[in-house]
C-alpha cells in the first residue's frame, strides 16, 4: 500500500497536517470562538489574522488513572498547624486568583491560545454561508472541463507509475510462463530420486537427467521478474464539467441623504458580500451600481471610492439593473442575485413605482434578492417593499442602524438553508 505523509509546515514551524486535524476535530469551538471575536472587531479587519482562546475543557482527552479505593496512608510533612478534623478556612479572592486556575472555585480556566490565519478565520467565516437558490441551468455551452480516473495503460510519464499494479501484473505473468516449466521441473526431479534409488551418481542417465534439469532451472531464472511491458500507469482522461454560473447586482444609494456614516455601512457591508462571494465561488460575476437620481454601472474601485452623490430616485438603478440582465444575463442560462443598499428615504411617488419593479420584472428574473435599508427607523421604501414579502419566497430585507449590526445581518441574509 502507498502511503503518503504529509510533512510541511506553517508559519510557526509546525505541521501544517496537525493543525489541519485539530482545526477539523475542534471546528465547533473553534467556530464559536470566531462568531465571538466578530462581534469585536470591525468590518475593515475582515481580512486579518485573529488570535482567539478554547476552553481548556473542550479539548481534554478522557484518561485512565487508578481509582481512589481501598485504605490509603497520606504523610503531610511540615504542617505543625493543622490536626485530623480541623476546619481550613477558604483563601480570599484574591489569593485564589494568584493560582493556576485563578477561579475561586478552584477550576482550571486557562484557554488554549492559538491565531487563526486569514485563510483559515475566512473559511470558518463563511463556513455556513451560501447564495439561497443556486442551481445549475442550462449546460449546452460548456467550458470547465475535469480530469478523472480511467483505468490503467501500458504508456505514461514516472509520476503515475502504479507500482502496486506493476508489480501484480508482472507477478501473474512470471507465474503464467513459468507454471509449465515449474510442472516438468518436478517430473524430472522425481526421475532423478527413482535413479538415484537404484543407480550412481556417475551413472550416464543420471547425468543426463542432472543436466536437463540444470538448463531448465536456467530458464526459469532468466524469466524477468518484471519487464517493460509489466509497467502499468494510472490513466487520466478530461471530461466535460457542467459549470454552475452567476451573476450578483450590487446597487448602492448615494444620493445626498446618505450622509458618510451610512455611505460607510452600505459599503462595509457591500465588501464584506465581495469578499464572500469572491472566496466561496471560483467563477461569479459581480455588477456595480451606484445611483443618485441617476444610475451607473461602475467597476469595483468607482463603486467603493467615488465620491458622486445627488437627488434620490431608486427606481433608476432597478431599471438599469432590468436592462443589463436583459442585454446580458440570459435566465437560462445564469443565476441571478441582487443586493440593494439604501436609506430608504426615497421620493414618495417613486417608492410604488419600485416596488412595482420588483414584483413584475425583477424578482421573476432572480433567485434570491435583499434589500438592506440603513435608518434607525422604517422609511417609505421599506413600507412599500414590506408588501412583497408574503407573496414573493425570494425576497428578504432587512435593517441596519449601526456598524455592529452588519455582521449578524449578513449572516441572516446568506445562511445556508436545511434542505
Amino acid at each position: 500500500m502507498l502511503q503518503i505523509i504529509d510533512r510541511r509546515f506553517d508559519s510557526k514551524n509546525k505541521s501544517a497536517a496537525n493543525r489541519g486535524r485539530f482545526l477539523k476535530r475542534f471546528r465547533g469551538q473553534i467556530r464559536k470562538a470566531v462568531a465571538d471575536a466578530i462581534a469585536q472587531r470591525s468590518i475593515k479587519d475582515i481580512d486579518k489574522n485573529e488570535r482567539i482562546g478554547i476552553p481548556a475543557k473542550d479539548i481534554s482527552e478522557p484518561q485512565f488513572s487508578l481509582g481512589k479505593g481501598g485504605r490509603r496512608v497520606r504523610v503531610l510533612p511540615g504542617n505543625d498547624r493543622f490536626g485530623r478534623g480541623d476546619q481550613m478556612d477558604r483563601p480570599p479572592d484574591s489569593a485564589a486568583g494568584q493560582g493556576r486556575g485563578g477561579s475561586p472555585e478552584g477550576e482550571g480556566v486557562d484557554d488554549f491560545a492559538f491565531t487563526l490565519t486569514r485563510d483559515e478565520f475566512l473559511d470558518i467565516f463563511f463556513d455556513d454561508l451560501a447564495l439561497p437558490e443556486l442551481v445549475k441551468t442550462q449546460m449546452a455551452r460548456i467550458e470547465e472541463y475535469r480530469r478523472v480516473r480511467a483505468g490503467f495503460t501500458q504508456t505514461g510519464v514516472p509520476t503515475n507509475l502504479s507500482i502496486v499494479r506493476s508489480l501484480r501484473g508482472a507477478a501473474g505473468r512470471r507465474i503464467a510462463v513459468g507454471t509449465p516449466l515449474a510442472a516438468r521441473l518436478r517430473e524430472l526431479e522425481a526421475q532423478l530420486d527413482d535413479l538415484l534409488a537404484s543407480r550412481g551418481e556417475s551413472d550416464p542417465a543420471v547425468v543426463e537427467l542432472r543436466g536437463e534439469i540444470a538448463r531448465l532451472r536456467a530458464r526459469i531464472a532468466r524469466i524477468p521478474f518484471i519487464d517493460s511491458f509489466d509497467l502499468r500507469y494510472r490513466n487520466r482522461i478530461v471530461v466535460p464539467q457542467p459549470s454552475t454560473q452567476a451573476v450578483m447586482f450590487c446597487l448602492m444609494d448615494v444620493s445626498g441623504s446618505m450622509d458618510e456614516e451610512k455611505k460607510l455601512i452600505a459599503k462595509r457591508f457591500f465588501m464584506l458580500l465581495y469578499i464572500f462571494l469572491t472566496r466561496t465561488y471560483e467563477h461569479i460575476e459581480v455588477v456595480f451600481i451606484r445611483h443618485h437620481i441617476l444610475a451607473f454601472e461602475v467597476d469595483e474601485d468607482d463603486f467603493f471610492h467615488s465620491r458622486e452623490t445627488g437627488g434620490t430616485v431608486v427606481s433608476t438603478a432597478l431599471d438599469l439593473m432590468q436592462r443589463i440582465i436583459r442585454e446580458r444575463y440570459s435566465t437560462a442560462l445564469w443565476n441571478i442575485y441582487g443586493a440593494e443598499a439604501s436609506d430608504g428615504d426615497n421620493w414618495d411617488n417613486d417608492s410604488p413605482h419600485c416596488r412595482e419593479l420588483l414584483a413584475d420584472t425583477i424578482l421573476p428574473l432572480v433567485q434570491y434578492f435583499a434589500y438592506i435599508e440603513i435608518a434607525p427607523e422604517p422609511q417609505n421604501l421599506w413600507l412599500e417593499y414590506q408588501k412583497l414579502l408574503g407573496g414573493h419566497g425570494n425576497f428578504a430585507m432587512q435593517r441596519i442602524a449601526e456598524l455592529t449590526d452588519i455582521y449578524p445581518i449578513f449572516r441572516e441574509l446568506f445562511t445556508k438553508k436545511l434542505a
